[in-house]
């Protein structure tokens, strides 16, 4: 896949079938879009070009500084690859791109500098100066242009309708079957392992302390999580904990920790990636150590269950 983070540097290439959209987390819905896409370049003897923008554009319009997202710009741009798109164009969002209209963005982004045979939008895709650009404009403008058009309709998963609102919604409270059913994927963090305090470890279940990478990358709801972690290329059953250990009262910040089942071994200052499959239970404070120790460990047999499905 070639990367531009310039349009202007973008090399055209023949019969080009184009979506646009911010693409946060890549999902079954977005996925749908994206073979759409593939498979029509193939017919029509092209090449698949998505159009997409960075930084997101809540971190530019918004003043809500608790914005999260579901993927980072790296997870995103491994997911397009995969799904086999041939060309990608990141586009700078500031607010003075966000300030053009939605006519002159087809005609002086898409068309002056793609000139696209085919362009494919989501259902409710909406772009442009005030989102005012929708399907009857770009059908409007396809005609003048000299491109098609196609919209791709909502996509249900379990008679569930497929956004990324709604699997943020899910994953802020700890609905991690539902997120990843409409994920299409298991939802997951990258990050370096960190010094801790070693409480884990003097209880008989060593964690590895999580540094997230990406900094708007949204975190559950507090608890404990059936996971696996990735290192060096092995995946490996693990339970997570993200809380603010309240049986300790350090008033410590929240943190994220994974004991790795049945792994020896030292990762401080590796990478690891945790991927969630299901929520175990609520945080909370127990009485004393050993009733959190107790619970600990009922919580790796109801982990191991779950993950040996």
């Amino acid at each position: 896949m070639k990367i531009y983070y310039d349009i202007n540097d973008f090399e055209q290439v023949p019969h080009a079938v184009v979506t646009i959209g911010t693409f946060d987390g890549v999902h079954r819905g977005h996925q749908e879009i994206l073979r759409n896409m593939v498979n029509r370049a193939k017919e029509i003897g092209g090449e698949s070009v998505v159009v997409t923008f960075y930084p997101h554009p809540r971190q530019v319009l918004s003043h809500d500084s608790g914005i999260r997202f579901i993927s980072t710009q790296e997870e995103k741009i491994a997911h397009l690859e995969a799904l086999g798109i041939d060309n990608l164009i990141i586009i700078k969002f500031t607010k003075e791109f966000a300030a053009i209209p939605s006519e002159d963005f087809i005609k002086d982004y898409l068309v002056k500098n793609i000139q696209p045979a085919v362009l494919i939008i989501g259902y409710d895709h909406h772009f442009g100066k005030g989102r005012t650009g929708d399907f009857g404009m770009l059908y409007e403008l396809g005609s003048q242009y000299h491109f098609k058009v196609e919209k791709i309709q909502e996509q249900d998963v379990d008679n569930v309708a497929v956004s990324s609102t709604k699997i943020r919604h899910y994953l802020e409270n700890g609905d991690i079957k539902h997120a990843n059913m409409l994920l299409g994927y298991e939802y997951s963090y990258i990050g370096k392992v960190v010094h801790g305090q070693q409480v884990g470890h003097k209880m008989g279940y060593p964690t590895a302390n999580i540094e997230v990478a990406e900094e708007f990358q949204l975190i559950e709801k507090q608890g404990v999580y059936a996971t696996f972690a990735e290192i060096g290329g092995r995946s490996y059953p693990a339970m997570t904990y993200i809380g603010k250990r309240p049986t300790m009262e350090d008033n410590r910040p929240q943190s994220i920790e994974t004991h790795i089942i049945s792994f020896d071994g030292t990762l401080y200052d590796k990478e690891i990636k945790i991927r969630f499959v299901d929520f175990v239970r609520d945080d909370k404070k127990f009485d004393n150590f050993e009733a959190l120790k107790r619970q600990i460990g009922i919580d790796e047999q109801i982990i191991i269950n779950i993950l040996n499905k």
